[in-house]
């Protein structure tokens, strides 16, 4: 069984309840740790459609909620503070100052944006964008996800193949082609030698092609690799909070893992499933 979720958002971002809230629901799931682990500001020049509020009020007043949600330690999932930090190589300082800001148990690194390109936007992947320009952002993903865990401001890579969300047909044949090796093995590479878990996100099964995050190949060469995983649901609603994580567990069984890693303090710890 699973016993943590290290990904859940509140309403600060694009969520639909508060912290307070969403930490019922991981207790309602039986978890013994819970982590909330709100979108981090975005820099000037970067922006999210979804996000209904302004990070820049609605981030601190998450992280005072998490951190007396953290104190109280009332009974149940013991809370952790986390950050889901938009990978952005050009302001490396800024993402400095945000990881440096508040006492965060874990830091989670996202790849929402390449080359200022918003991944997840659907007018970022029309049909003027041909399948030799789709397969080189691929390869430049996984190259930025290799840079993103060698920058040791992150704990875990999250939702590791969210560049498929828009092109899933496209990125399920670049994985079969010869030419996806290198940069695939370049980023499970970095995320073993740093010691940067990788997710097995359960939000993928809620999109057309319920497929978990990441896809059964990269899956693969992260076992191969020795890379570690976390569990988390990328929960913005509390119904689904630790929801499937029973399809979590088998799946990455099915890659031979018996554990996952919690970070409490920055600190690894290793938890059975």
């Amino acid at each position: 069984m699973i016993s943590a979720d290290l990904h859940n958002h509140t309403f600060a971002s694009h969520g639909t309840a508060d912290a307070a809230t969403m930490l019922e629901s991981g207790r309602a799931a039986g978890l013994e740790w819970f982590g909330l682990s709100e979108h981090a500001p975005l820099p000037p020049g970067f922006s999210c459609k979804l996000y209904t509020g302004d990070l820049t009020v609605e981030f601190p007043r998450y992280a005072a909620e998490v951190l007396r949600l953290r104190e109280a330690g009332e009974k149940g999932p013991r809370v952790l503070l986390g950050m889901e930090l938009d990978w952005i190589p050009s302001r490396l300082a800024y993402m400095r100052e945000l990881v440096a800001a508040w006492p965060f148990d874990y830091v989670l690194g996202s790849l929402h944006h390449l080359d200022g390109m918003s991944v997840g936007a659907i007018a970022n992947w029309g049909p003027e964008v041909g399948r030799e320009e789709r397969f080189a952002r691929f390869a430049a993903y996984y190259y930025e996800m290799a840079a993103m865990a060698k920058s040791g401001l992150v704990e875990v890579a999250v939702h590791p193949d969210f560049i498929k969300l828009r092109a899933f047909a496209d990125f399920r044949d670049w994985l079969a082609l010869p030419e996806s090796r290198a940069p695939l093995e370049a980023a499970v590479t970095a995320l073993a030698e740093t010691g940067t878990a990788m997710e097995v996100s359960a939000a993928g099964l809620r999109q057309d092609f319920a497929e978990p995050y990441p896809a059964p190949a990269i899956m693969r060469l992260a076992a191969e690799a020795g890379v570690d995983i976390c569990f988390g649901s990328d929960a913005h609603a509390p119904a689904d909070v630790a929801r499937p994580f029973d399809r979590l567990a088998d799946y990455a069984a099915g890659f031979g893992y018996t554990d996952s890693i919690i970070f409490l303090q920055r600190q690894r710890r290793r938890l059975p499933f």
